[in-house]
């Protein structure tokens, strides 16, 4: 697969990561990927506090808590914001991302604040894959992450993620979609991609927040292509929006809005349906 220009800065931000002494500094000086802040006041305590209040948030709003002992796949675990929290809760957390040096950093993350026997890490090398077995997981999670990734490669992971979680399981995915806005910031993020892969200077402006900001919103994805893509395979789906953002009115789904989603940004919940059954050996030959 051709290396894709929305790769750059993740990357940029792992070999920051590799080289930092502690995790408290890679918070501070890696703010441009992972929350939008930089500055000597930060730490990671504080970073994975915020992302304690959002995974009950989203656990409680979602409806994701499971009757037993339970597995959730994180798809872009980042340092592990919310993986920490995710161990709390779950029996197994299986943490996904495609810099290794994120989940070097996640497993750190984790030792602090988390429960650390729960956690297993997976390296998305091709930054689509995730390599382990159908129905592994109870619960797939994935927060500000798919709206990063090639179009194709969102949806890939879409489907990946309906593949790896057993029938009666829920994902819960997030996604980003149109606004207004977007007649401005879509063309200047094309052109920032762009800059990312010039020799020399790309590398230095893929460290530069504002930049990055503008420059990661790598696709949109409405709510119909998603459901296009696997809506066959999942029950109960529900949309959630911002309270501020028109339904989206999607045949087959319900429509919901929970406080504190950006305007721009939208979540399929659903169960996953019962799949058909896998022909038998004697079947395959017939």
């Amino acid at each position: 697969m051709a290396r894709r220009k929305q790769h750059l800065p993740w990357h940029a931000a792992g070999e920051v990561t590799e080289a930092e002494s502690s995790a408290d500094q890679v918070v501070r000086d890696t703010g441009w990927v992972f929350n939008n802040q930089t500055g000597g006041d930060l730490d990671l305590a504080t970073f994975v506090e915020s992302g304690d209040h959002e995974v009950g948030a989203y656990v409680e709003g979602f409806g994701l808590t499971m009757p037993q002992p339970a597995t959730v796949v994180e798809i872009g675990s980042g340092i592990g914001r919310m993986t920490s929290q995710f161990t709390h809760r779950f029996e197994k957390v299986i943490a996904c991302d495609l810099d290794a040096a994120f989940l070097e950093r996640c497993r750190e993350t984790v030792a602090r604040f988390g429960v650390t026997p729960r956690l297993q890490t997976l390296h998305v090398s091709d930054g689509r894959t995730l390599v382990m077995p159908d129905d592994t997981a109870d619960v797939t999670f994935s927060y500000i992450t798919l709206q990063h990734c090639h179009r194709q490669d969102a949806l890939a992971l879409t489907a990946e993620a309906v593949r790896v979680t057993r029938p009666g399981g829920k994902i819960a995915m997030n996604y980003r979609t149109w606004t207004g806005t977007d007649a401005l910031l879509w063309p200047a993020g094309k052109v920032v991609r762009a800059l990312w892969k010039v020799p020399k200077i790309g590398p230095l402006i893929a460290r530069q927040r504002i930049a990055t900001r503008i420059g990661w919103q790598a696709n949109r994805l409405s709510p119909l292509e998603v459901i296009a893509a696997v809506g066959p395979q999942l029950d109960n789906m529900r949309i959630f929006r911002a309270p501020s953002r028109r339904p989206f009115a999607v045949e087959g789904t319900t429509d919901e809005t929970l406080a504190g989603i950006n305007p721009s940004h939208w979540w399929l919940i659903a169960d996953i349906a019962n799949r058909p059954p896998a022909p038998t050996a004697a079947a395959a030959t017939v």
